[in-house]
C-alpha cells in the first residue's frame, strides 16, 4: 500500500476522533476516489504514490470548478464548503508551480525540443516534454496557456 493512502486513512480516523467533519468527508470522499481508480479497468491494482496525487488532483480541480460555479450561481456557502475541502486536499498535494515556475519549464521545453519556429503546430511536442515535470504540481489549463503563449 502507498505511504499516501497510508497517511490518508491515519488522517481520517484522527479526523473523525476530533469530530472534524469538513476533514472527514473530504477524506473518505478521496479514500473513495482513490478505491474507485484502484478497481477501475479490467483488473484491480494497487495505486502507487504519483497515481494517489493523480487522484488527489484531479479531486482538487473540481472542488476548484464547483466553488466557481457555486459562485456564479449566488450559492456563497456552497462555494465556502467547496473551497474548504479544496483547502484539506491541498495538504497531501506537492507544492504548486508559481507561474514563474511554469513559464520556465516551458521555456526549457521550447528550447529542448527546437519547437521555437514552429508555432503552435509543436503544442503538442511541448506539452509531451512539459508534462511529467509538472504532473500534479499545476493546473494542466495554466501550464497549456503558457505553452501557447510562448508558441504564439
Amino acid at each position: 500500500m502507498s505511504a499516501l493512502k497510508d497517511r490518508l486513512r491515519s488522517d481520517l480516523t484522527a479526523a473523525i476522533k476530533a469530530r472534524d467533519e469538513v476533514r472527514s468527508s473530504t477524506l473518505r470522499m478521496v479514500l473513495t476516489a482513490i478505491t474507485n481508480a484502484e478497481v477501475a479497468g479490467k483488473e484491480q491494482r494497487e495505486l502507487s504514490d504519483d497515481d494517489v496525487v493523480g487522484v488527489l488532483s484531479s479531486e482538487a480541480k473540481k472542488r476548484r470548478e464547483a466553488a466557481t460555479a457555486f459562485d456564479d450561481g449566488g450559492r456563497p456557502e456552497m462555494a465556502e464548503k467547496e473551497r474548504a475541502e479544496a483547502a484539506v486536499l491541498a495538504d497531501y498535494l506537492p507544492e504548486q508551480l508559481s507561474a514563474d515556475d511554469i513559464a520556465a519549464i516551458v521555456t526549457a521545453a521550447v528550447e529542448q525540443t527546437g519547437a521555437a519556429g514552429e508555432g503552435m503546430r509543436a503544442m503538442g511536442k511541448v506539452m509531451g516534454a512539459v508534462q511529467p515535470q509538472v504532473k500534479g504540481r499545476a493546473d494542466g489549463a495554466a501550464v497549456a496557456a503558457e505553452v501557447r503563449r510562448q508558441l504564439g
